[in-house]
């Protein structure tokens, strides 16, 4: 029988933490990296794993291939704090695993909620993730934010679904933009991305139409427009922080 581990980036996830543990405790191994959190959010881990360890941040891609190194199971899923495996999804990565197959990982649908609504349009759904491989066939890379498994191998899909509890109240959007879009920002500066004032311009308004438009964001009522809008502003603030570094030169 093949084994599957679960790694949990953490800091300070106390509101969200246990919910993530009790989805995840069927799974043989819960690896979790705590960027030093200040609540509770370690003493509620313990409860389900004595696999906690801490390091500074510097990137997500480095906090999970750091925690890649502390895994013996064959198998990893990946998740976050704010995210649930639904049923569905654990009886079917139970079975696929233990299959004679040839595949070394899994794109997972994910089910994106915003104030508490679950988003089916907007490009919101369905929204594929690699999140479960075989440990040592891939790693997540180098970049900032945004990070994606890097994998060589035949990769197939699942349809059991994470359901992923992103934004509870638009002053938590408002928060993670800020940190999110400097950590962005950052990225595309070391890698010598010049503004243009064409991007501050066109990629913002670009953002929203397809969201709202291309993606029948429309269809989610008032929640689509203003996720819409709101990833307009993500994309004005990265761009324009990008403006911010370049200027400081």
């Amino acid at each position: 029988m093949s084994t599957i581990a679960a790694l949990v980036l953490t800091y300070n996830e106390e509101d969200y933490i246990k919910e993530c543990l009790e989805s995840i405790k069927w799974v043989d191994e819960i690896v979790i990296i705590d960027s030093y959190s200040s609540d509770e959010t370690i003493k509620i881990a313990r409860n389900y794993t004595d696999k906690v360890y801490k390091k500074e941040f510097f990137s997500f891609s480095e906090q999970r291939n750091y925690g890649i190194n502390k895994i013996k199971s064959d198998w990893i899923l990946s998740i976050d704090a704010d995210e649930r495996v639904s049923d569905e999804l654990k009886n079917e990565i139970q079975r696929e695993i233990n299959k004679n197959i040839n595949k070394v990982g899994y794109k997972i649908p994910f089910h994106n909620h915003f104030l508490g609504k679950w988003i089916k349009y907007c490009g919101w759904y369905p929204d594929y993730h690699l999140r479960l491989f075989k440990r040592g066939k891939g790693d997540f890379g180098n970049n900032k934010v945004h990070e994606e498994v890097n994998i060589t191998g035949e990769i197939g899909k699942l349809t059991g679904y994470i359901n992923h509890f992103s934004y509870d109240n638009l002053s938590e959007f408002i928060s993670k933009t800020d940190y999110y879009t400097n950590l962005a920002a950052e990225e595309m500066y070391e890698k010598n991305k010049k503004f243009k004032l064409i991007d501050l311009i066109i990629r913002p308004f670009w953002r929203f139409f397809k969201m709202y438009f291309l993606k029948k964001g429309y269809k989610d009522g008032s929640y689509g427009f203003i996720l819409s809008s709101l990833y307009f502003i993500y994309g004005f603030i990265k761009y324009a922080k990008l403006w911010e570094l370049n200027i400081s030169d």
